[in-house]
């Protein structure tokens, strides 16, 4: 599954980044904001009509992307505890 497929207040990890399908300048962005494989993911809402931005959470950030560079990031759905 991509990130921008994620529904919202989902929790995910990040199993595998498309560095290639960036542009350098956001590839470098991404790293700086802590996108990294294992990493803890959340979508929490989309822009108007499930466009653009995506607002995910990593870690304690909120951070905006594009639905493109989200594409380059794929997920695996983070286990829900047990109740």
């Amino acid at each position: 599954m991509r990130l921008n497929d994620l529904p919202p207040r989902e929790a995910a990890l990040i199993r595998v980044i498309d560095w290639t399908a960036l542009k350098a300048s956001e590839a470098r962005r991404m790293r700086e904001l802590g996108f990294d494989e294992g990493v803890r993911v959340e979508t929490l809402h989309r822009g108007p009509m499930g466009m653009d931005p995506i607002a995910c959470r990593v870690g304690r950030m909120t951070i905006a992307l594009r639905r493109k560079t989200a594409a380059a990031v794929s997920v695996e759905p983070f286990p829900m505890a047990a109740e």
